[in-house]
């Protein structure tokens, strides 16, 4: 016979509608001030707020509670540089050998080439991993989905408590696996820095899609 699975009783806070309302819209507003920043300060930031939103990221769902991923925090200076030196030969290849004309141009509004200071200047890099499978070869369900959810969580915390951030993927990542000495089973996802923007940061000018652009309702 089968046993059940072991439960626990739902810690839920109900919210009457206003106040649903209300804490809905001022999330937006918080998260519409977001931007990827690549102009970062050099000022040390708190390691333990660090922490604190990575095991934000930690509680997100996953396929069949297997959460796979990793996150790495890279703060030592050394590491960091050997992320740049090999980040910035994938990124030159990219952009000058195999991209096409069609996503260069549509990056050309960023103003961004395959130089990323950000990578050593930022306080701090998050290395986001998914993983294939456990460290036993078991299998991982829904895998890109999973992190893909978590990074976003890791984002938004990020973002609330304070912090600027970047979302970059270096392609190929092959190296990071070997630079932070992580196991087979897991892959480079993405690299996150994070830190304050440096004085005088300016981003470029663009605009999201209205509500009415990306929501259907029937």
């Amino acid at each position: 016979m089968k046993a059940e699975p072991e439960t626990m009783e739902l810690v839920f806070v109900r919210r009457d509608a206003a106040d649903s309302i209300d804490r809905a819209w001022a999330y937006n507003l918080e998260m519409s001030r977001r931007r990827s920043v690549r102009d970062f300060s050099s000022e040390t930031v708190p390691l333990e707020a660090l922490r604190a939103a990575i095991s934000a990221a930690g509680q997100a769902p996953s396929g069949a509670n297997k959460q796979p991923w990793t996150f790495v925090l890279v703060s030592d200076p050394e590491r960091r540089a050997a992320i740049r030196d090999a980040a910035e030969r994938e990124e030159r290849e990219f952009y000058e050998r195999r991209a096409s004309d069609t996503w260069l141009d549509d990056l050309a509004h960023l103003g961004t080439d395959w130089r990323k200071p950000f990578l050593t200047d930022a306080g701090a890099l998050i290395v986001v991993f998914s993983q294939a499978t456990d460290a036993q070869g078991g299998p991982h369900y829904y895998v890109r989905e999973s992190v893909g959810i978590a990074t976003g969580i890791l984002l938004s915390a990020l973002h609330l408590a304070g912090f600027a951030t970047l979302t970059h993927t270096p392609s190929p990542m092959h190296f990071l696996r070997e630079l932070l000495q992580r196991p087979a089973n897991e892959r480079a996802y993405m690299i996150i820095p994070v830190g304050y923007p440096a004085d005088g940061c300016r981003v470029p000018q663009i605009k999201r899609r209205a509500l009415a652009d990306i929501l259907v309702e029937m």
